[in-house]
């Protein structure tokens, strides 16, 4: 018999998992993103993408293993092809909510800059629209993990089927 608790969307094991995991690849993401802004002078939007796709490989190990107890499925490579859907639509929502949240920041804020021992400078306005892309980006994995990426739905066959023929 299957418990409701793990059939429930927003169960609060499997939330709190995957906040743990999805913090950690957040953390990733904001790291890479400044050392690929001081290393490579991209500017705050340039590095979003590649940053997100450096959180993505960690992200992916850490939800798999953690966050729904997916780490005996057997079924790796489905959930890793169902990830990266969901990842590139997330990497969309992360992108569209930081920028549209930066470009309402620059029109009616001023800018607030933090300086670290040492030299490096954070821009916050900009950390805090990136925190909020995530965030928008976090509910969108979460349900789509849950109800997609680390469910059997059948879909990963009938792609496989259609690519097959």
């Amino acid at each position: 018999m299957i418990s409701t608790a793990r059939t429930k969307v927003f169960n609060k094991k499997d939330l709190v998992a995957y906040f743990l995991v999805a913090g950690t690849g957040a953390v990733v993401q904001l790291i890479s993103s400044s050392l690929l802004q001081d290393w490579f002078g991209l500017t705050f939007q340039q590095s979003i993408w590649p940053s997100y796709l450096v959180s993505l490989i960690v992200g992916f190990t850490l939800t798999k293993l953690f966050a729904f107890d997916a780490r005996r499925t057997n079924q790796t490579r489905r959930e890793m092809i169902k990830f990266f859907m969901v990842a590139i639509f997330s990497g969309f929502v992360t992108d569209l909510f930081a920028r549209l949240s930066y470009m309402i920041s620059n029109a009616y804020f001023q800018t607030y800059e933090f300086h670290l021992p040492g030299s490096k400078t954070i821009n916050v306005n900009e950390m805090v629209c990136y925190v909020i892309g995530m965030g928008f980006s976090f509910m969108s994995n979460y349900i789509l993990h849950k109800t997609f990426t680390f469910k059997s739905t059948g879909f990963y066959d009938r792609l496989k089927n259609l690519i097959e023929d």
